[in-house]
C-alpha cells in the first residue's frame, strides 16, 4: 500500500501563511470587559490594522493644499 500525496494537500511554512496574510492586509479586532458582580468596570475595545506600507493610504494623502 503506497499513500500518494495530493496536490491541494501542498506544505506551506508558517512564515509563507503570514506573509500572504499580511501582503493582502489583515483587520483584528477584540474587546475586553471587566466585570464584577455584573456591573461592568473597565471596557477596552482593540482594532487592529495590519498591511504593507506601500499599500496604505493615510488620510488626506492624496489631497494637495
Amino acid at each position: 500500500m503506497t499513500l500518494e500525496r495530493s496536490p491541494a494537500l501542498d506544505e506551506t511554512s508558517l512564515v509563507d501563511l503570514v506573509d500572504r496574510l499580511i501582503d493582502g492586509g489583515v483587520v483584528v479586532g477584540g474587546d475586553l470587559v471587566l466585570s464584577l458582580a455584573g456591573v461592568d468596570l473597565v471596557y477596552v475595545g482593540l482594532r487592529l490594522v495590519i498591511a504593507p506600507a506601500h499599500r496604505v493610504q493615510l488620510p488626506g494623502a492624496g489631497r494637495q493644499s
